[in-house]
Formats: structure tokens, sequence, C-alpha cells
């Protein structure tokens, strides 16, 4: 895991947001990436991405999870098959379907 450059969720400030953050930071230093995970708080950035609900998942740019806070081994498991489904497309297809 060594393709996806940059992590960042996107909330409103409210607890599930910031509980994203958390569970997305444990998730980053269990699967043993170096990637800080950022987060704003800038509604504008969410509406500019397409969405109207938070929190947000943002890997390299795109929206992964929207709405809900997952669990810390499906936040693992969305973060890695971002992390496949780059490296596949540079072989040509992603495994996802194009969302990451």
């Amino acid at each position: 895991m060594n393709q996806i450059k940059q992590i960042e969720v996107l909330g409103s400030d409210c607890p599930s947001c910031h509980e994203l953050h958390q569970r997305t930071i444990e998730a980053v230093k269990q699967l043993g990436l170096n990637i800080e995970v950022g987060y704003a708080n800038d509604i504008k950035r969410i509406i500019e991405v397409g969405l109207m609900s938070s929190p947000v998942l943002i890997v390299n740019g795109k929206a992964v999870l929207a709405g809900q806070v997952p669990s810390l081994d499906k936040i693992k498991e969305i973060i890695s098959s971002c992390d496949q489904a780059i490296s596949s497309s540079s072989t040509g297809g992603c495994s996802c379907g194009g969302s990451c």
C-alpha cells in the first residue's frame, strides 16, 4: 500500500465527523501507511465534491464515503480497496467501480 497520497475527512465539526476522523487515523496507523489524515470543516468543500451530507472521507481527492461513520474494519477495507484500485488502474482497471 503506497499509492494513496492523501486522506482527508470533511465534516461540520460534529461528533460524528470527529469520530470518522479518529477512526480513519487509527485505520491508517493499523494499515502501516505513512500518511497524515487531514480534517476540514468547510461546508463549501463538501458541496464542491457534490455531496450534501457529512462526514465525507476523501482519498486522493475523491469522495469514497459520505454520511456515515463505519467501523474501523470497514474504514480499513475502504482504504485498502482504494489502494488496490489505484494500483490496478495503471494495469487496466479499477476493482471498485471507479469510486477511488
